[in-house]
């Protein structure tokens, strides 16, 4: 296990008992955020990347968005299980006349699904965006991925609208769904 300095949002138990450490991410992270990325991309979850990542891609992209906290510009958190991440979510803020609004992204690890951390993890993020003085929050999900649109449901989210075939994946077209929460 790393040795791993931090203070974590919240210690919780999953549904199925095992600990669950929410917290923010950081730059050791990063061989787990490649890990955990493609196992994503593997498995075919509906989200919207398609292809693994090399390790100069998620360097990249962990040091830009570490880069974007410091500058308040995203909220991250992620999801621990047995010192490894489980799930990685975020609130990315507009600027200017949409400063007032963030835009939601959640994945979590295949093992992991439905047994309380996504509900954890949102009430995190909208407890931080509504610290950092957000009022409302969007986000896009597959027509296709029901669970996650039941959390949103549960969580307050309202569906405001659709794109027809927005999302091509496996040969097939599926609606990508735009839902909103007002803080």
């Amino acid at each position: 296990m790393k040795t791993k300095t931090f203070q974590p949002y919240e210690t919780f138990a999953a549904k199925d008992g095992r600990k669950v450490v929410l917290r923010p991410i950081r730059w050791e992270d990063l061989d787990d955020c490649i890990e955990f990325i493609n196992s994503l991309v593997d498995e075919g979850a509906e989200i919207l990347r398609d292809t693994r990542v090399s390790r100069e891609e998620e360097a990249e992209w962990l040091g830009s968005r570490l880069a974007r906290i410091e500058k308040g510009e995203l909220i991250d958190v992620v999801a621990e299980v047995d010192g490894k991440m489980i799930a990685n979510s975020e609130v990315e803020k507009r600027s200017g006349s949409m400063s007032h609004v963030g835009y939601l992204g959640i994945a979590i690890k295949s093992g992991y699904r439905g047994i309380g951390i996504g509900t954890k993890i949102m009430q995190t993020l909208i407890k931080k965006s509504k610290k950092a003085g957000l009022k409302i929050l969007v986000l896009d999900v597959h027509d296709t991925n029901q669970t996650a649109k039941a959390l949103y449901k549960k969580m307050g989210f309202r569906e405001v609208g659709r794109i027809p075939k927005g999302i091509y994946k496996k040969g097939k077209y599926i609606d990508l769904v735009r839902m909103t929460l007002e803080l």
